[in-house]
């Protein structure tokens, strides 16, 4: 399976592709879409659904998983994150994929086994489980990887997750809870909430 994971915002969206080949998790690859500027913020919407059809286009996943807009104290900041979101279902929509939602401390959850893991530990783990050299960067790319590989957590990958939890350095430990195929909510093929 292959999933399209996608950190939404309006200058930047990051996204990242995670699939599951004999035992292990791989990326095919990752990046952000970045709006111009000085882009009314019509225009900049624009670019991100265009970009993001192309990427499915190009990749056909079987699966989009977003992260779900959190509240913080700014208002207009949040207003924009739900916009480019919107953005990012109707192009999943578009395209006739799936689209899994997730809170971003049940993200923390599948992929650390801590739901107040730091970008650090985050990172971390994005890197080991796809066996990447570096962490991902930028972060909007790790975090939509972490997305992908949360929705991937819970369709019984649990072969993939004990050969990380198994590491001698601790760093999988936390993820025994979804190696059984157990994602964060319990809810459709990888566990999240149905858009």
């Amino acid at each position: 399976m292959l999933v399209l994971g996608v950190d939404p915002g309006t200058a930047t969206v990051g996204y990242g592709l995670v699939r599951e080949r004999s035992g292990r998790l791989e990326t095919p690859g990752y990046g952000v879409v970045r709006t111009p500027k000085d882009l009314p913020p019509a225009e900049r919407l624009l670019v991100v659904h265009r970009e993001l059809s192309s990427i499915l286009a190009r990749h056909d996943p079987d699966a989009v998983a977003v992260e779900e807009l959190y509240f913080n104290r700014n208002v207009s900041t949040a207003l924009q994150v739900g916009q480019a979101r919107g953005v990012v279902l109707l192009a999943a929509a578009t395209a006739g994929k799936p689209v899994f939602e997730y809170a971003p401390p049940a993200v923390k959850q599948a992929v650390t086994g801590y739901g107040g893991a730091d970008k650090g530990q985050m990172q971390a783990m994005v890197r080991m489980l796809l066996g990447l050299g570096e962490p991902p960067r930028p972060d909007d790319a790790a975090d939509a990887l972490a997305v992908a590989i949360c929705c991937l957590s819970s369709r019984g990958l649990e072969h993939v997750f004990r050969r990380s939890t198994d590491r001698p350095d601790g760093l999988g430990a936390g993820l025994r809870g979804h190696a059984a195929g157990r994602g964060p909510s319990g809810r459709g093929p990888c566990g999240g909430r149905s858009g």
